[in-house]
Protein backbone atom coordinates (compact mmCIF):
# COMPACT_ATOMS: atom_id res chain seq x y z
CA UNK A 1 0.00 0.00 0.00
CA UNK A 2 2.98 2.34 0.92
CA UNK A 3 4.77 1.90 -2.13
CA UNK A 4 1.96 2.48 -4.86
CA UNK A 5 0.51 5.64 -2.64
CA UNK A 6 4.12 6.72 -3.05
CA UNK A 7 3.80 6.23 -6.92
CA UNK A 8 0.88 8.26 -7.06
CA UNK A 9 1.86 10.94 -4.72
CA UNK A 10 5.68 11.02 -5.36
CA UNK A 11 7.24 12.33 -1.83
CA UNK A 12 5.05 12.47 1.24
CA UNK A 13 5.54 12.68 5.14
CA UNK A 14 5.56 9.19 6.83
CA UNK A 15 2.49 11.17 8.81
CA UNK A 16 0.20 11.79 5.82
CA UNK A 17 1.26 8.37 4.25
CA UNK A 18 0.80 6.11 6.85
CA UNK A 19 -2.81 8.18 7.56
CA UNK A 20 -3.58 7.81 3.63
CA UNK A 21 -2.93 4.43 3.77
CA UNK A 22 -4.86 3.85 6.90
CA UNK A 23 -1.52 2.31 8.64
CA UNK A 24 -1.18 2.70 12.45
CA UNK A 25 2.65 3.46 13.66
CA UNK A 26 3.36 -0.58 14.11
CA UNK A 27 2.84 -1.41 10.59
CA UNK A 28 3.77 1.88 8.72
CA UNK A 29 7.20 0.92 10.53
CA UNK A 30 7.52 -2.16 9.21
CA UNK A 31 6.30 -0.75 5.53
CA UNK A 32 9.19 1.89 5.61
CA UNK A 33 11.76 -1.09 6.88
CA UNK A 34 10.91 -3.42 4.54
CA UNK A 35 10.90 -0.97 1.13
CA UNK A 36 14.72 0.46 2.77
CA UNK A 37 15.50 -3.26 3.22
CA UNK A 38 14.74 -3.58 -0.64
CA UNK A 39 16.52 -0.31 -1.62
CA UNK A 40 13.29 0.91 -3.09
CA UNK A 41 12.80 4.03 -0.65
CA UNK A 42 14.23 7.35 -0.23
CA UNK A 43 14.36 8.93 3.45
CA UNK A 44 15.04 12.20 3.92
CA UNK A 45 14.99 14.29 7.69
CA UNK A 46 14.06 17.53 7.84
CA UNK A 47 13.31 19.52 10.87
CA UNK A 48 9.52 19.68 10.17
CA UNK A 49 9.56 15.30 9.92
CA UNK A 50 10.77 12.60 7.50
CA UNK A 51 9.53 12.42 3.71
CA UNK A 52 9.48 9.67 1.61
CA UNK A 53 9.54 8.92 -1.79
CA UNK A 54 10.14 6.07 -4.24
CA UNK A 55 14.19 5.23 -6.09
Amino acid sequence: MVWTYLRKTGTASVTKTARECELDPKRMQRAIGWLAREDKLEIEATPRGEWLSLK
